[in-house]
């Protein structure tokens, strides 16, 4: 098991203290130390283009003092570790994930526009953090659509059976088990089907939704196999969706513990790290928090 810490990135706004809540307990449930981190922004008369992050005293950090008074006195509170950090919060906060086994932030922090449904911040960390990061949003997220019922835990996972990845599974069943909860694949298929067709060609035969469904669900279940087989005390529920993969997700959002999607691998012409749009939308509009997962390194 890893020993490498939870951190916590706080700004002493309301939404990083909810994020430290979410680390703490999952610093617990994993038995690793917590990290708490600030990221103190430049002096007003440095130049905006000068990335010199450093380390600060934590001592002399009035954000961190608050954080220690909230913390204090806690039963079961997990070995915890204040670290300050000067420069830009959104080039700063990803390199944390280097030394971290998962990061975790709130969706919006003190600065930016009020109005804006994911800061900036937040945004850099999910898309290029080593580590998988999680997002905890502001309460009181609406969510349409129609969600799962039933009592007890639930962890979400976005399947994509096209390609599904390694990481993104082991990590939303490894969290399903912690938690006792159960886990809920969704996996969406396009609907309906938009065959490409050259001029003058015959248009392929009509397809049967039914027969598209039951393939994606023999699919997925293919795909869960090896991970039931680890994880033989976790409930799986699998769902096949028709059409669009985003908005499944953010409606299995309401009252789920935890929402996991991916992140795309970076292409040999386009390097950077990218999201991808199904996990932008979640982040954006999930009503629970949500886990983006690095993806798998490639097999030589």
């Amino acid at each position: 098991m890893s020993t490498l810490p939870v951190v916590a990135a706080v700004d002493g706004s309301h939404d990083s203290l909810r994020a430290l809540e979410w680390a703490a307990d999952a610093a617990r449930r994993r038995a690793v130390p917590l990290r708490v981190a600030h990221v103190r922004q430049y002096a007003h008369w440095a130049q905006p283009d000068v990335l010199a992050a450093g380390s600060g005293d934590p001592q002399d950090d009035p954000v961190l003092d608050q954080v220690r008074s909230h913390l204090e006195g806690r039963a079961g509170q997990p070995d915890t570790e204040y670290v300050g950090l000067e420069g830009a919060a959104g080039a700063v906060l990803p390199e944390l994930g280097a030394t971290a086994q998962l990061l975790v932030l709130g969706s919006r922090g003190r600065g930016g526009f009020a109005s804006l449904l994911l800061g900036s911040n937040s945004m850099a960390a999910a898309r290029d953090a080593e580590c998988p990061v999680v997002v905890v949003p502001r309460p009181g997220r609406e969510v349409h659509g129609e969600a799962p019922g039933g009592p007890g835990s639930r962890v979400v996972v976005g399947l994509k059976v096209d390609g599904p990845d390694e990481a993104t599974l082991q990590f939303a069943f490894a969290e399903a088990a912690r938690r006792g909860a159960r886990l809920q694949a969704v996996a969406a298929y396009p609907w309906p089907a938009q065959p490409w067709m050259m001029p003058g060609e015959m248009p392929p035969p009509i397809v049967d939704q039914d027969v598209i469904e039951d393939e994606t669900r023999v699919l997925a279940d293919g795909f869960l196999a090896p991970y039931r087989e680890r994880h033989p005390d976790v409930p799986v529920q699998l769902t096949p969706e028709a059409g669009d993969a985003a908005g499944y997700l953010v409606a299995a959002s309401r009252d789920a513990d935890l929402v996991v999607v991916g992140r795309h691998r970076r292409r040999l012409l386009s390097p950077v790290r990218m999201m991808g749009s199904v996990t932008h939308a979640v982040l954006l509009h999930a009503a629970s928090p949500v886990a983006v997962v690095p993806p798998s390194p490639p097999a030589d």
